[in-house]
């Protein structure tokens, strides 16, 4: 079950959740971005967002997805997607190129520019990281 925000129309889990409460379009933060970078992002939208209970919201500078707890945030920069998952080991091999700790947790980054650099492991680390949150 879900609740919305009668200010924002923001789809919560619960009601008092906090959250940013401003209505931000998708498109904006696509604006002026590539073709191939807004097909990426759609191809990422298109297989998390059917998992069971996730939700996705936007802020000024990315796309959030949820299920109890943020899981995924993705941030659309001028040539890349920054991408940011959790995990409960420290990722120190490429596609990653961030893993810091965070909590008991860690939160890792990987960019993408191109269709090409979308591959089976990344759905695999986001997948890993909706149950770690689950």
């Amino acid at each position: 079950m879900t609740w919305i925000c009668p200010k924002c129309d923001r789809e919560l889990h619960k009601p008092e959740q906090r959250h940013y409460c401003e209505r931000v379009s998708l498109d904006s933060l696509f604006h002026g971005r590539s073709p191939e970078l807004i097909l990426l992002f759609d191809k990422i939208l298109a297989e998390v967002a059917d998992w069971d209970g996730v939700l996705v919201g936007t802020t000024p500078n990315c796309i959030v997805f949820t299920h109890r707890l943020t899981f995924l945030v993705i941030r659309p920069m001028k040539k890349e997607l920054d991408i940011k998952f959790y995990s409960k080991t420290q990722h120190a091999e490429r596609p990653v190129i961030k893993s810091t700790a965070w909590g008991k947790k860690f939160e890792n980054h990987i960019r993408l520019s191109l269709l090409d650099d979308l591959r089976p492991a990344l759905f695999t680390y986001l997948r890993a990281s909706y149950e770690l949150l689950a």
